[in-house]
């Protein structure tokens, strides 16, 4: 049987922490940035975690 292989878009989107938490990144920061707030783009910048619902998921995506 053929090895499993990771999904490459995934494994570019998604880290490990250093605790085990599941790193991303915050979307509606590409583009149209004039009509949001100082405050929101900034927030933006910040890395976020994945859902708990979702990390089965993700973790299977990234670690195949």
């Amino acid at each position: 049987m053929p090895k499993m292989k990771s999904r490459k878009g995934a494994v570019k989107r998604f880290k490990m922490s250093a605790t085990g938490k599941i790193k991303r990144e915050h979307a509606y920061l590409g583009h149209i940035l004039t009509k949001k707030t100082r405050k929101r783009k900034r927030q933006l910048r910040q890395a976020g975690y994945v859902v708990a619902a979702d990390v089965p998921r993700v973790r299977k995506m990234i670690s195949s």
